[in-house]
Parts: structure tokens; C-alpha cells; sequence
């Protein structure tokens, strides 16, 4: 029976295809270390400070100023996906609890743990335990409660006696997308901050600093492409521009769209065009064409024009009836309804819309 002899640094021959690499630790172990390159760019470029978080500087200031003044309230954070929400509160704690961060904080995802017993349970105890570093009170803990639009009404309620009940120790975060979800006991007893879609300026800004730390080719009109299919959501960047590096040396705007599966601008000009002024039949096949041959989602077709309609001159009135009439059928395809029936929904919008302009230009 022979022993088994200790992984040397010496023994392993270097591999820039791995994504770890062992380091003896200061006992002499050996211990695995992830390789930055493998982390998604989500977190590896998530802000750790709050001078780092990228928009909502009123919000982040005042937050800021709460936490310096020891005033911080139960805080409920809502907004759509890829706002700052979980960045702000991270930051929010790392400054508070500095080394003792994995200590004074729980996460919890509601979407995963959403039921009453994790209420009684995970977030009870850990809430009643007093925590103590080198002898000394640390300040009062914080509970995160990441998507909690998706906890049910039990636990909320439930959560709503344990807030009550531990305030003097223990700060609660809710993070939600969709605040009507949240009961109006727990909604009163935080203070609400709204997190609006980012700004173009403030993802082309933290984009550009992640461009330049990667050592990107980013030419300006792929730059613009990332900044509006991310439509705010800064999440939504970082992961269109990660996937496309992956595929292309050079993110240019149809190497975006293409990885993407979203219609170039000047695919959406000739649809529009087809739609304004060829008939039924011969828009429905150029369609069904061009969204086989690229492998278009009708569904992110109508999103396309419905933007493109604002760029399109006509009066007000028949406008806002065609904006009206694209979003019941992007409802309607959102819940898996038929692809050819709402196609041709799609061209009869536009025949009625052309027959009221038509109508428009004659009254005048």
C-alpha cells in the first residue's frame, strides 16, 4: 500500500485552456483558485462601493447618507431587472460591515426559498442570534430578500411579524421587480426607492470602462448596438457583450444583432416598408421569408417596429391607435399564440393604419 504524494505547482505543466489552478495556501495546502476569466462579467464588474454604482445617484446618495448617520431603515428596492437594486444594498453592506461581511448579512433568493418556513426558520434565526466580533457589538445585521415579489402572501405576512419583532437588531432589504406583489403591511413598514431603467449615458459609460479593461475592439456603432438592446438593463449589457466577444474578435453592430437573434435596424426599415406599401399577401411571404433565412422571433419583430413607429411622421391619433394595436399582439404572442395568425395580425394593423393616413392626407 503505497501513499498518496501531495500535488506539487512543480508536477503540473501550465494550461491556458483550464479555468482553475491550484496555490498552496499558507499551510502548505493545496487550494483551488478560479481563474478570473471564467467569471461571468456581471459579477466581476458589479460595483463594490457606492461610488461605484453606475445611475440613481440620488438615491444611492441618500441611502449613503442614512447608512453614515446609523439611521438605515428597512429598505424595499423595486424596479425592472438590471437596475443597481442588489448592487446598491451589496455596497450598502460591505461598507457597513467591512471584514465581517459574510457574517452580518443573509441572502436569500424568495424566488428559490419563497415558503413560510424559511420565514420561521432561516431568517428567525438568524435575526435572533446576537453577533460578536473580538469581544465588541457589531452594528445591526442586515437581511436581503432578493426577488421578493415571488414570496408567497403566507411568508410575507409571517415576515412582517419577524420584522416587528427583531427591528432593534436586524435591518431588512426587499428587492423586487414588481412592487404590487409586495403586501401592504411589509410596504409600509420600508422605505421605498424606485430604480428607473439606466440611462443610454450610464451603460455606454460602465460598458466602455469594461470595453477598455478587457481590451475589447468595440467600434462606436456596436457600443450603440449593446446600449439599446440592453434598453436600461445593465445586466442585459454585460452578458449581450460577453456572449458576442465570445463569438467575435471585433463586436461590431451585425455581429451584436447576429448573437443576439434580434432584426438589424435595417431589417425593421424594409419590414416597415413592406407593411406600409405592399399588399397582404406579398407582405406575409417577404416576412415569413426574411424570418426563416435569419431565424427571427416574430414576437422581437413587433418590439422593432413598434419603435420604429415613433420615427415614422403621422398624426397623433393614428399613432397612438397602431402603438395600441402592436402591444396586443406582443401580449398575445408572449402567451404562445400562433405565429402566422399574428403575423397576419400584424399586417392588417398596418392596412388600417395606412388606410387612416390615407384618410388624413385627403381631409387635409
Amino acid at each position: 500500500m503505497t501513499t498518496e504524494e501531495p500535488i506539487s505547482l512543480m508536477d503540473i505543466d501550465e494550461d491556458d485552456n483550464q479555468n482553475h489552478t491550484l496555490k498552496p495556501n499558507n499551510k502548505g495546502k493545496n487550494v483551488v483558485v478560479p481563474d478570473t476569466k471564467a467569471i461571468p462579467w456581471v459579477e466581476k464588474y458589479r460595483p463594490q462601493s457606492l461610488a461605484d454604482v453606475a445611475a440613481h445617484r440620488d438615491i444611492v446618495d441618500t441611502i449613503d447618507r442614512l447608512t453614515s448617520e446609523n439611521r438605515l431603515p428597512h429598505l424595499l428596492l423595486y424596479g425592472p431587472p438590471g437596475t443597481g437594486k442588489t448592487s446598491t444594498i451589496l455596497a450598502v453592506a460591505r461598507k457597513l460591515y467591512g471584514a465581517q461581511y459574510h457574517n452580518m448579512i443573509l441572502e436569500l433568493n424568495a424566488s428559490d426559498d419563497r415558503g413560510i418556513d424559511v420565514v420561521r426558520q432561516q431568517i428567525q434565526d438568524f435575526a435572533s442570534t446576537q453577533s460578536f466580533s473580538f469581544g465588541a457589538k457589531l452594528p445591526v445585521k442586515l437581511v436581503l430578500l432578493d426577488e421578493a415579489d415571488a414570496m408567497t402572501k403566507d411568508a410575507q405576512f409571517a415576515l412582517r411579524r419577524v420584522i416587528e419583532k427583531y427591528t432593534k437588531s436586524t435591518r431588512f432589504a426587499l428587492i423586487c421587480n414588481q412592487v404590487n406583489k409586495i403586501i401592504p403591511a411589509l410596504q409600509s413598514r420600508c422605505t421605498r426607492f424606485r430604480f428607473a431603467p439606466l440611462e443610454p449615458i450610464h451603460v455606454s459609460e460602465r460598458l466602455k470602462h469594461v470595453i477598455k479593461a478587457e481590451g475589447l475592439d468595440v467600434p462606436e456603432s456596436g457600443l450603440a448596438a449593446l446600449v439599446r438592446l440592453s434598453n436600461g438593463d445593465m445586466r442585459k449589457a454585460l452578458n449581450i457583450l460577453q456572449s458576442t466577444h465570445m463569438a467575435s474578435q471585433q463586436i461590431t453592430e451585425e455581429v451584436v444583432y447576429l448573437c443576439t437573434g434580434n432584426p438589424l435596424p435595417k431589417d425593421i426599415e424594409q419590414l416597415s416598408f413592406w407593411l406600409l406599401n405592399e399588399s397582404f399577401a406579398d407582405s406575409f411571404k417577404r416576412i415569413s421569408e426574411i424570418k426563416t433565412r435569419k431565424g427571427l422571433a416574430l414576437i422581437d419583430i413587433v418590439r422593432e417596429v413598434t419603435m420604429f413607429v415613433f420615427k415614422i411622421k403621422m398624426p397623433s391619433e393614428v399613432r397612438v391607435r397602431l402603438i395600441d394595436d402592436l402591444a396586443n399582439i406582443e401580449y398575445r404572442l408572449s402567451f404562445g399564440c400562433n405565429d402566422k395568425l399574428q403575423l397576419g395580425s400584424l399586417i392588417s394593423t398596418f392596412t388600417r393604419a395606412r388606410t387612416a393616413l390615407v384618410a388624413a392626407a385627403a381631409a387635409r
